[in-house]
């Protein structure tokens, strides 16, 4: 059947439309927005070279391509090295650090998100505009894309959750490789705990033994604090643009927790859990400087211990008896990934919930320029059908990818990290079939 197609540069993609597409997607009020960091405008001389964004806030925003052709971008870490002081007269010459850094290589690809407008029939009993409709409908559903996209990549794994807010697809689907971009990678050794009793198990293997129990508390925020503060190879807290304390007292990172996990944290009732206390702490720290204008501290957020607590609305869970990635401790100098299956004991009463903490440098959004404008994101329209039927379809070029260097441990051996990243599962109490 012959179809009319669009080719670069015609009419029918309207331009006014990408732009007002771009800026909306851009600005849409999804975590993406809230955790990234600006542009600078100064300084800084490498990472304006590739322009990427501030490098103190979870999502390192990379747009070097969005200026020419390619599919790869390149992010680097240099490496915080250790160093020795010479005392008096003797000779430093020769004894300097020697500097260290990884490399990272992005891929970036197209995702097409397509709108039927219906035939001539349809558009004609019709007063609304088709262009606009399909507008707004791009305007939650690309956003929606991207950060969904992020938190799988953050997370390390898709989950189970698959209601119709979701539009990537499950991992058992054929086209999640190829919708993803970039490979998924399980949380390193390092990164990974699960909720184990009162306490925290390092490492994925302790999904096999969870029980209904093992729900999230605040004693468990308590624990994770002081791993944090102790972990050999330290996450880099976060400084949000117009927070005067960060240097006094830094906000360690975010915790995004589902809704389920949420709620138990809201519910438990253990004798140090104080809601007033963290929603004051939270309200406090908004009141420093400009951070009262930024994202993260609006809709709900607790902050306890110096760390962000963010409710999302996408779930990365795992049912019992899953087989869920992960990298056991003899496998934590290579992240070879093995399966874990979750313990059956949950029934189907209850799932693992994984919520992600995030520090600085957790995620690359490395963005392309596409074929109709400078934007990243593309409003495209095509007519086939003899022209009597339209279609309209969102455009997006980018990709994601969580931040992973190989960084000296407290051995000395380089162990593969997720930089910025961490994750904790815990158990939740389902509240459907």
């Amino acid at each position: 059947m012959s179809a009319t197609s669009v080719p670069a540069g015609s009419p029918l993609a309207n331009k006014q439309y990408s732009k007002a597409l771009a800026a909306m997607a851009v600005r849409a009020p999804t975590p993406l927005t809230a955790l990234t960091g600006p542009m600078p405008t100064h300084d800084q001389a490498m990472r304006k070279l590739r322009q990427q964004t501030t490098v103190e806030m979870p999502v390192v925003r990379v747009d070097e391509l969005s200026k020419g052709p390619g599919d790869v971008v390149q992010v680097d870490c240099a490496h915080v090295i250790k160093l020795r002081a010479v005392m008096g007269d003797r000779n430093a010459e020769g004894l300097g650090a020697t500097l260290k850094h990884s490399s990272q290589d992005i891929r970036i690809d197209m995702a097409t998100l397509p709108v039927s407008a219906g035939g001539k029939m349809t558009q004609q009993r019709t007063p609304h505009s088709m262009r606009t409709n399909a507008l707004m409908q791009l305007k939650g559903g690309m956003p929606r894309f991207r950060w969904q996209r992020a938190h799988v990549m953050l997370a390390g794994a898709r989950g189970r959750q698959d209601g119709t807010d979701w539009i990537v697809p499950q991992a058992s689907d054929p086209e999640f490789a190829e919708q993803m971009i970039n490979p998924v990678k399980a949380p390193t050794y390092n990164r990974h705990w699960v909720v184990n009793a009162a306490g925290l198990t390092q490492g994925g293997a302790q999904l096999g033994s969870v029980v209904t129990t093992d729900t999230l508390k605040l004693s468990h925020i308590d624990e994770f604090a002081a791993i944090w503060s102790e972990m050999p190879v330290r996450m880099a807290p976060i400084q949000i643009p117009g927070d005067p304390a960060a240097g006094d007292d830094p906000i360690k990172g975010i915790l995004l927790l589902d809704e389920l996990a949420w709620n138990d944290l809201l519910t438990d009732t253990t004798a140090n859990n104080n809601l007033r206390t963290f929603e004051q702490n939270a309200i406090k720290r908004a009141s420093y400087g400009e951070l009262r204008k930024h994202p993260l501290f609006s809709g709900d957020t607790l902050m306890w211990r110096n760390i962000l607590l963010k409710k999302v609305q996408t779930s990365i869970r795992f049912n019992a008896s899953d087989a869920v990635p992960h990298v056991t401790a003899g496998n934590r100098l290579t992240a070879t990934e093995t399966n874990v299956t979750v313990a059956a004991g949950l029934s189907t009463t209850h799932q693992v919930s994984r919520l992600v903490f995030l520090g600085a440098q957790a995620l690359a959004l490395a963005s392309g320029a596409n074929q109709t404008s400078e934007e990243t994101y593309s409003l495209l329209e095509n007519r086939t059908n003899f022209q009597r039927n339209l279609e309209f379809a969102g455009e997006i070029i980018g990709s994601e990818q969580k931040l992973r260097w190989a960084l000296p441990n407290e051995a000395g051996d380089l162990e593969p990290t997720d930089f910025g990243v961490a994750v904790i599962d815990c158990v939740v109490r389902k509240r459907n079939g």
